[in-house]
């Protein structure tokens, strides 16, 4: 049975939450896995995206990676090229569209991409009734528009080019709503039910488009939240432990494998059973909603 890794073996954290451990962690996967595939990770520069681009590197695999912060883009793809993985940096915002275009038109035209695995996003925690205009749009135009820029551009260059392609969405546990995180719940189901819809018309162009959806996993976003939510994250499961970047990572790995070859349209969910037990209040659960208040 595969050793479980806890706090217990990593005092400063969740093992797979520093470069080092992020660089050895057991994998089921085996090494050459990815061999002579491109795979395109968006927020690769920290968290779920750098956890996902090293472990694809891990597999043998070369990696296209971009996202805002130049510094931790070049940070990440020191370590890919310690793996072995040939590294291309695109510096940019996928909330803007021409960037992106011209991205994917410079990616196709040095060999194209097997695999896009779509994490960049982002939001912040507010009450729904206190959102501007501004914070809102913000939230949608990268989680959504962004998202589905990578995805149509990608997918057009499938197309024209006769080969095959497989998108990976990474989304939120959204079935029971998120409070506290309404634009990114919005955002995050409408990225999945557009992903439903394109992996029926683009499987004419033998494209699978999936998602997968991280309950509430360990990583450096976790100091973006209020002290509460990180007490709510704890006990947002059964399991009653949250989980780890590198489990993101290796469901990727699943579906974009051979072991994925005949699914498309799914959302993956990797919880520890979130969607069926806990809530998550980004700033703790309301007094109103506390037993005996």
């Amino acid at each position: 049975m595969a050793k479980r890794y806890s706090k217990a073996d990593a005092p400063a954290g969740k093992f797979g939450s520093t470069d080092e451990e992020l660089a050895v962690i057991p994998t089921v996967f085996r090494q050459d896995l990815f061999k002579d595939k491109r795979v395109l990770v968006s927020g690769a520069g920290s968290g779920l995206g750098k956890a996902t681009a090293y472990l694809f590197a891990r597999l043998g695999a070369d990696l296209v990676i971009c996202g805002r912060n130049e510094e931790r883009l070049e940070a990440s793809a020191g370590w890919l090229k310690k793996f072995g993985a040939k590294v291309e940096i695109y510096p940019l915002t996928i909330r803007d569209h021409d960037a992106v275009a011209n991205m994917m038109d410079s990616v196709f035209a040095n060999g194209g991409i097997d695999i896009q695995i779509n994490n960049a996003g982002g939001q912040f925690s507010q009450k729904a009734i206190d959102f501007s205009v501004k914070g809102w749009n913000a939230v949608i135009d990268t989680n959504l528009n962004g998202t589905w820029y990578m995805m149509q551009n990608a997918a057009r260059h499938w197309r024209a080019e006769k080969r095959h392609g497989h998108i990976i969405n990474i989304v939120a546990v959204f079935e029971r709503g998120l409070p506290d995180a309404a634009h990114t719940c919005a955002a995050r189901a409408a990225v999945t039910y557009l992903s439903k819809t394109v992996a029926v018309e683009w499987a004419e162009h033998d494209i699978q488009v999936n998602c997968v959806a991280p309950g509430a996993v360990e990583t450096e976003g976790f100091g973006n939240y209020p002290p509460e939510a990180a007490e709510t994250f704890k006990f947002a499961n059964p399991m009653m432990h949250s989980g780890e970047a590198h489990d993101i990572a290796e469901a990727c790995a699943y579906l974009a494998a051979p072991s994925g070859k005949f699914i498309t349209g799914e959302l993956l969910t990797v919880d520890g059973g979130q969607q069926l037990w806990g809530d998550i209040w980004l700033y703790g659960k309301p007094d109103y909603f506390k037993r005996g208040a």
